[in-house]
């Protein structure tokens, strides 16, 4: 590698060894890397630190440590009035682990907004790949049969690093995530991790902490992995007790 961010991963490069991610740019935000490949250790050690790749179809692959980090603590999700009233009336139904290429394929679909996917047919394989070997999670969100929300992301130990998210009814993508941040309390995880603050996020509870803080939790609480393979739901969670 080179000396100084962004640092260059040479082809064939196998030590799946990162910059320390304190050393990422400010400008662009957390930009650390360039390079290397999207094979499972490689993502999963990049997670471990911090670190998530990022990168349209005509980039190499990037990756990111922005500082500060928004996270959501699952023990601390803001549910609004309204949210709380759509959640107890049951009109969704949540599962996990039960479509994940389909909530993946809804994620990478182009937006209202007309803007591209950075989900390209390459990371889309490559999270299917670890969705294979336990690492990688959906949450589907169900109306009538039909999926209308969900989301996905990987998980080490104690830490959910969100991905992506999709909906296509409104608050199904919340509902969705509503209901894994209470699964995950009931299976005392320590944090969710959704890299860049926004609007939609920050309404769920989102906020910002800063990189290093970020990282100790990551330290804290990565090694734990009593939990990989196909999740579901806790029936004794029903919807009426929001």
């Amino acid at each position: 590698m080179n000396n100084q961010a962004p640092f260059w991963i040479q082809p064939g490069d196998t030590s799946l060894t990162f910059p320390d991610a304190g050393l990422a740019l400010r400008e662009p935000d957390g930009l650390l890397a360039i390079g290397g490949d999207l094979e499972p250790d490689r993502l999963l050690s990049a997670y471990r630190q911090g670190i998530f790749p990022w990168y349209s179809a005509d980039q190499p692959i990037l990756w990111w440590s922005p500082d500060p980090r928004t996270v959501v603590f699952p023990d601390r999700i803001k549910i609004s009035k309204s949210l709380r009233k759509t959640l107890r009336q049951g009109r969704f139904s949540v599962t996990l682990d039960r479509s994940f290429e389909a909530v993946l394929s809804a994620c990478a679909a182009p937006r209202r907004s007309g803007s591209g996917t950075w989900i390209t047919p390459t990371m889309a394989a490559a999270y299917i790949r670890l969705h294979k070997l336990g690492f990688a999670h959906s949450v589907e969100c169900w109306q009538d049969q039909q999926l209308v929300g969900g989301l996905y992301g990987v998980a080490l130990g104690r830490v959910f690093f969100g991905e992506s998210m999709f909906s296509r009814v409104s608050d199904s993508s919340k509902v969705a995530f509503a209901q894994l941040a209470r699964q995950l309390h009931a299976w005392d995880f320590a944090l969710i991790d959704c890299q860049v603050y926004s609007s939609h996020l920050a309404s769920l509870g989102a906020l910002t902490i800063a990189r290093s803080e970020f990282v100790n939790h990551l330290d804290r609480h990565c090694d734990r992995s009593d939990l990989q393979g196909p999740w579901s739901l806790d029936p004794r969670m029903p919807h009426q007790d929001w």
